[in-house]
């Protein structure tokens, strides 16, 4: 196990092993959707912010976002990075700036947009589901 200060390259390595899509929250909150009957578009690149689940017909979007990447916690966490700081701080708020942006122009388009941070999905996943599967019975 190594203990101490990341090379550059280990952290670069690192970030790339990061998938966008396919993550365990996402795998998680799919399987208990469709164990419901529920059937979904997964990361649908013709509805705009390319949501991780989407049911097209009744325009509900469905965003998991994970803590790192999203900002949960943004202005208590952003203290923490200790190397690369602009560049961090700068990607992330960017990140948070963009999810607004997202959710704002799909909810002007008449979508329902759901957004779960990680640790909610994972300790709540049948509150989650139910709250997707609310919306997407009382949709259209």
């Amino acid at each position: 196990m190594f203990v101490g200060k990341k090379t550059p390259e280990q952290i670069s390595y690192n970030m790339k092993q990061v998938k966008s899509k396919g993550s365990k929250i996402e795998v998680m909150l799919m399987k208990e959707l469709w164990s419901r009957g529920l059937r979904y578009r997964k990361n649908v690149k013709s509805v705009y912010g390319k949501p991780d689940i989407a049911f097209i017909c009744k325009k509900v979007a469905v965003f998991c976002d994970s803590e790192f990447w999203h900002g949960y916690n943004w202005e208590e966490r952003k203290h923490d990075f200790k190397s690369n700081q602009e560049f961090w701080i700068s990607k992330i708020e960017r990140n948070i700036e963009r999810d607004r942006e997202v959710t704002a122009k799909l909810e002007l388009d008449g979508w329902t947009v759901l957004r779960f941070w990680g640790k909610d999905i994972k300790k709540n996943l049948t509150e989650c589901a139910d709250i997707v599967e609310k919306a997407v019975r009382n949709n259209g």
